[in-house]
């Protein structure tokens, strides 16, 4: 047996092992039985804008709540999003930003998925993802996730192709008090935090204050880019073998202060993250990404505005600063290009971005059977600030092609005609509606659409349908189509002087169809499971393409894809809960007839919860990711498929009110990889950290 199957064969067995004796254990003490509560999963707003019932709601959706979390032992959003069906969790080479792969559509940005917190967009319009120094985000004071798979433009407009995730941060009411904690383990990590939530004269008030640091993993990336440019110039510059820069700090401040029917939230989040395997994908051991965030809204909300109308209305700013780091990015180490660069080839880039928005809503439940909503929005999306500094100059040279010219010192650019990106703004407005409509008993028909026009590529439409069919008490169908586009980035639209990215104006969106069947089946009051079926085809996908400028972006890509999620949770006992999911999909790259390659074709993910008395938890999970192609063209040896099992153990109220989280993650100290992109620059794939440990402390007045 190979010692791949003979470890999986070990985490099987061990989780196995874990539910069963967890099953039996609680059956036969019935005075240790204790209920899990893991809060409010039965309702989700982020499909139609108000709270319904998931198993009712137009949309296949997942809703992870802080009990959810709190079992878990998850540090990070990533950590649980991974538990989502048809959800996968890759990183990027670039300061190992996550990619969040829904149903097999995965790219390098990954900018085909929206994310919302509180209901309001985060995206960065320079690279069209979160920011290219997300950093992550912590979980101590999110109340819950909500998670749609599939389309949703015709709600929240651009992005929103293959997944929305929203999540929600704490009000006053959710904390209660005062709470506080910290947290250390693997590769120097540690956290701290404090929270509050309570009354503050009139107001509610909630406040939050982290601050983090960790060094990151520790596995070795074997050959970079310069690995393969020693081998043409006879040099041997390349810092490979070596460590992926994975060092982060943080600090995370929130502030949500309520009155009546107004609620305003600001946010600030500091990072400095290292810059993973290096801006041009070689190691670059020192290289920091430093970056500030700060996000501010103010909403009104009035259920009872006026008869049958409930009305909403939000503006919001926000502000991205992303300075060149100190020490400069090293694009390529010294001794580069034959000795040409012998202090190395610097580049070192900065952007600052504000968006400005505003909207307005309102549902109108006067006519019999239908519920009506209406809204219209606008939002100011400025790149109002680049600078770069470097070493370099990039020129055509004539039967060769790009090269680096060095300019013997480190110039700043800024400003001048050879910086990588000149400042750009974007106006959008745009108008939606949606009916939800009862047709006959037990139909439902919620029909949408949304309207937006652009500054810069024009405007479009965005159409969904949704049938809802009560087939019985306990039994629901839904039938549903939707549409949804991505807007061009500004660095697909305007990037300069760069041999890796060249922009260009004439983008459109990408598109996608997306078609699906769902089934919830709840047989037994302690049985829940679903069912969704999907296939959707993608048009418009903007890819850089090599031409004799370096590689410019067109849209140039087709992809369909089809599949399935099969989900269930199953409360075995007062205290074992058994969850997990299957979710099998196939993605073709039209062009070619080839698999799309990169998002795995199967992933099984299971959880067991067990209270084996009172006061105490123990959970483990299995995630197995399985069948990954490399893009059409790609010629390395397939992905290796990997799992891994994670174990976490809670205790309550120890010492005067303490909880104590024990999290012990990879078990087995898998050699687990997550694919790099064609043409394998990185050739031996993206490692994840080996066996990590934390331990959590967390004490609530």
């Amino acid at each position: 047996m190979r010692p791949m199957q003979r470890l999986q064969r070990q985490a099987l067995c061990a989780s196995l092992a874990l539910v069963w004796t967890g099953t039996a254990a609680a059956q036969a003490s019935e005075e240790e039985e204790l209920a899990l509560a893991y809060g409010d999963k039965s309702t989700v707003s982020i499909a139609t804008g108000s709270q319904q019932a998931i198993a009712r709601a137009p949309a296949v959706a997942t809703v992870i709540t802080a009990r959810d979390i709190e079992a878990m032992g998850a540090t990070d959003l990533d950590q649980v999003l991974e538990s989502v069906p048809g959800l996968h969790v890759s990183v990027s080479s670039l300061a190992a930003n996550p990619i969040y792969s829904f149903r097999g559509i995965q790219t390098g940005y990954n900018p085909q998925v929206l994310m919302l917190v509180n209901g309001i967009p985060i995206t960065n319009v320079f690279l069209g993802n979160r920011s290219l120094a997300w950093g992550g985000m912590p979980l101590e004071n999110v109340a819950r996730i909500e998670v749609i798979r599939g389309p949703g433009s015709a709600l929240y407009g651009a992005d929103a192709v293959s997944g929305v995730i929203n999540v929600i941060t704490k009000t006053a009411a959710d904390i209660k008090g005062t709470e506080f904690g910290a947290r250390a383990g693997s590769f120097n990590s540690r956290d701290a935090w404090i929270q509050h939530g309570g009354e503050l004269g009139p107001l509610e008030a909630a406040l939050y204050l982290r601050v983090g640091h960790t060094d990151g993993q520790n596995r070795v990336i074997q050959q970079d880019l310069q690995s393969s440019l020693d081998k043409l110039f006879g040099t041997n510059a390349s810092l490979a073998p070596g460590a992926i820069n994975a060092v982060r700090n943080a600090l995370d401040a929130r502030a949500d202060l309520s009155f009546e029917q107004w609620r305003f939230r600001a946010a600030y989040q500091q990072r400095e993250v290292g810059i993973g395997t290096g801006l041009a994908e070689s190691l670059d051991q020192n290289g920091r990404a430093p970056e500030s965030r700060l996000y501010l809204d103010l909403t009104y909300q009035n259920a009872n505005w006026a008869p049958n109308w409930d009305v909403s209305s939000v503006i919001g700013y926000y502000d991205i600063k992303e300075k060149p780091g100190d020490p400069a990015y090293m694009l390529f180490p010294a001794g580069a290009f034959g000795g040409a660069f012998p202090n190395g080839v610097v580049g070192n880039p900065g952007h600052s971005e504000r968006h400005t928005h505003g909207s307005i809503s309102a549902f109108y439940s006067g006519f019999e059977h239908h519920r009506f909503r209406l809204g219209t929005g606008f939002r100011v999306e400025d790149l109002y600030e680049t600078s770069e500094a470097k070493n370099f100059k990039f020129v055509i040279v004539p039967g060769i092609g790009p090269a680096f010219i060095p300019l013997g010192s480190i110039v700043d650019v800024s400003g001048t005609p050879d910086v990588y990106l000149t400042p750009h703004k974007r106006n959008l407005a745009y108008v939606f509606a949606q009916d939800e409509w009862t047709i006959a008993k037990d139909w439902t028909l919620t029909a949408g659409v949304r309207h937006d026009r652009y500054s810069d590529f024009g405007t479009t439409t965005n159409p969904r349908l949704a049938l809802v069919w009560d087939a019985a008490y306990n039994f629901v169908v839904k039938a549903l189509h939707g549409r949804a586009f991505r807007a061009p980035s500004f660095t697909e639209q305007y990037s300069i002087n760069n041999p890796v990215t060249i922009g260009n104006p004439s983008l459109k969106p990408e598109t996608i169809a997306t078609n699906e069947l769902a089934f919830s089946w709840q047989p037994t009051n302690t049985l829940q499971t679903n069912l969704s079926l999907f296939n959707y085809r993608m048009r418009d996908i903007i890819r850089f393409v090599p031409d004799a400028s370096g590689a410019t972006a067109q849209n140039t890509g087709d992809q369909t894809g089809r599949g399935l999620e099969l989900e269930a949770t199953w409360d075995a006992t007062r205290t074992v809960r058994l969850s997990g999911s299957f979710s099998l999909q196939h993605s073709t790259d039209e062009a070619t007839g080839q698999d799309a390659g990169l998002a795995p074709h199967q992933r099984l993910f299971a959880r067991a919860d067990w209270r084996f008395a009172p006061l105490w938890q123990l959970g483990t999970t299995i995630n197995n990711v399985a069948d990954r192609k490399r893009q059409p063209g790609d010629t390395r040896p397939q992905i290796a498929d990997y799992t891994t099992l994670d174990l976490s153990l809670r205790r309550e109220q120890l010492a005067g009110g303490w909880t104590v989280n024990a999290m012990l993650l990879n078990l087995f100290n898998q050699d687990v990889r997550e694919p790099s992109l064609a043409p394998g620059n990185i050739p031996f794939d993206l490692p994840l950290p080996g066996r990590t440990f934390y331990v959590q402390f967390q004490h609530k007045l």
